[in-house]
């Protein structure tokens, strides 16, 4: 039953929530920060280099929000 420690469980919910909140919050920063619309430019006009570009965001601010909680 140690495996089930339901403390631990819950800490690694809370902390996945508040790491996709943080996550998403960015995401919004970005978008308002930026010219144009990031959303509509990747889907209606295919821009494939601001797909990539906001890919690697993603992935660099989940890398760091990763990191803070582990430690």
């Amino acid at each position: 039953m140690e495996y089930l420690n339901f403390k631990l469980i819950i800490a690694s919910v809370i902390y996945s929530v508040l790491g996709i909140l943080i996550l998403v919050l960015s995401f919004v920063v970005i978008e308002k920060l930026s010219p144009r619309m990031l959303w509509k430019e990747i889907v209606e006009e295919h821009n494939t280099a601001l797909a990539i570009l906001g890919a690697a965001f993603m992935i660099a601010v989940a890398l760091i929000i990763s990191s803070a909680i582990h430690g």
